[in-house]
């Protein structure tokens, strides 16, 4: 999937939504547990139930490696539902890989051949050795890790180059644009990090950025569309546990849509102030 076609599906389900599937077997419902696969099933129906809603989908491979082989096993199972239930979605493994030579290769292979995901996300330290066995995959993206929510993100994503007065997360942006085109490197920008999306947006001004945090973290959406949408929209923005975990009951999947369906219509009104779409 190019950006062409994501700002497409965008435009049409009116939303920017990314649902985080960071499925954790001791806070799923407990009537779960009674199924052959409880993680499947559980992503399974918040998926049958928020597809539509959704434009991209993103688990975060944790959850499922700590498992071991079942774990990985929901994990590809996850994956085909998502295939066979729609097209309109971008598959994204959060797996934060950041290797070099044949190490990089093998994940690429990983998550683009073997569990046929649409993006991962890499974390650029090694510099371009991490992620060009990754830009060889036609129609995948490379999402880099450029500035994170986490609290001690300020021990390195902030120091400045007092040559050029530029933050290192700046450097990452502007120097991620360069080993590929618009259409296979995005960034993580996190939302509680609003205030800084002035300048990630001076630094990446075509790029899209997959933005985590809004919800339980507290991160705002308005002020993430506010300040980190461009032309074609440009933003995924993640939410997981404001949706996924809104009830422990029977019902959890109806919640799920509920709370999705909030931040769909939040975000119509937004893509609608920009001039995207039409309500």
């Amino acid at each position: 999937m190019n950006r062409k076609e994501l700002f497409g599906i965008i435009k049409k389900k009116k939303s920017f939504l990314c649902i985080g599937l960071d499925t954790d077997i001791d806070k799923i419902p407990q009537h779960l547990l009674d199924f052959d696969d409880p993680i499947f099933e559980f992503n399974k129906q918040i998926i049958d139930s928020t597809h539509d809603l959704a434009v991209a989908y993103k688990p975060n491979i944790a959850f499922y490696e700590s498992l071991g082989s079942k774990g990985w096993e929901s994990l590809e199972k996850t994956v085909e539902h998502i295939r066979k239930t729609t097209n309109e979605v971008l598959i994204i493994a959060d797996a934060k890989r950041g290797d070099i030579g044949n190490t990089s290769a093998m994940y690429a292979k990983t998550f683009f051949e073997t569990y046929n995901f649409d993006a991962v996300t890499l974390a650029p330290y090694m510099g371009l050795d991490t992620v060009s066995p990754f830009l060889k995959y036609k129609d995948k993206w490379s999402v880099v890790l450029a500035l994170t929510s986490n609290k001690s993100a300020n021990d390195f994503q902030y120091l400045t180059d007092k040559d050029n007065n530029e933050a290192l997360y700046e450097t990452v942006l502007k120097t991620g644009q360069t080993w590929g085109t618009t259409d296979q490197i995005m960034f993580v920008v996190g939302a509680t990090k609003a205030e800084s999306l002035t300048a990630v947006r001076n630094a990446a001004p075509d790029s899209f950025l997959l933005v985590p945090g809004v919800g339980a973290q507290g991160g705002s959406l308005k002020e993430v569309a506010k300040y980190g949408m461009n032309d074609h929209c440009g933003l995924l923005v993640n939410s997981s546990r404001g949706i996924i975990y809104t009830s422990n009951n029977e019902d959890f999947a109806v919640s799920a849509r509920k709370n999705a369906e909030e931040l769909q219509m939040e975000m119509s009104v937004y893509l609608k102030d920009a001039d995207l779409i039409n309500l």
